[in-house]
């Protein structure tokens, strides 16, 4: 049997003030440390007792969304470039504005999974292969009890991949949001609980 926790990291500066995420390497605001600190504190409580490691984006938001947790945990976090957001290419470091008046086609009812909506940027696919590589590095990993903390965009694809979905846009997982998978002794694949937000609060 296998457990697997995700953590999207919680509010990040770039939520507030209009600018594109993706590879840029925004800090939490102060909500959102707040909040790390909170998901630190009652999800080390809640898995006392067992052993755990933590993997997380080497993005600062992610880091920062992790560290309490290890902390509290008494665990050192392991960072992974492929845990991060997709790559926006020269739309990092831009406004969402920016994004939206020089994206190089426009996105419509037929999402192109294969175009690259900026130079430099991850493809759909790109993006959604990388986190199906991802999934399976995790699962064969002889680890059995993982904790990984990475993105919105990111974490939303894990999800799909778990329950096997086509490639396609779903929709992103909410800042703070803790979810609890499980590969039971069969090699079935379950969701326990998902986007859970309590964990954020006091």
């Amino acid at each position: 049997m296998k457990n697997i926790i995700t953590i999207q990291h919680t509010q990040s500066v770039h939520h507030c003030n209009g600018m594109v995420g993706s590879w840029t390497d925004w800090e939490l605001s102060e909500l959102g440390k707040e909040h790390a600190e909170n998901i630190g504190r009652k999800l080390s409580a809640e898995l006392m007792g067992q052993t755990w490691k933590i993997y997380s984006s080497d993005l600062l938001r992610a880091k920062q969304t992790a560290e309490p947790l290890a902390r509290y945990m008494g665990v050192e976090v392991e960072y992974f470039e492929k845990l991060r957001e997709g790559n926006q290419g020269e739309a990092v470091g831009k406004s969402r504005e920016w994004s939206k008046a020089n994206r190089l086609k426009l996105f419509d009812d037929e999402f192109d999974v294969d175009f690259a909506y900026f130079n430099g940027a991850e493809t759909w696919r790109e993006f959604w292969n990388r986190v199906a590589g991802l999934q399976n590095d995790i699962i064969a990993d002889e680890t059995k009890n993982i904790i990984l903390v990475s993105h919105g965009g990111t974490l939303a694809v894990w999800h799909q991949l778990w329950i096997g979905a086509e490639i396609h846009m779903p929709q992103f997982v909410k800042a703070g949001g803790v979810s609890f998978f499980r590969i039971d002794a069969g090699g079935e694949r379950v969701v326990k609980r998902f986007s859970d937000l309590t964990y954020i609060g006091e």
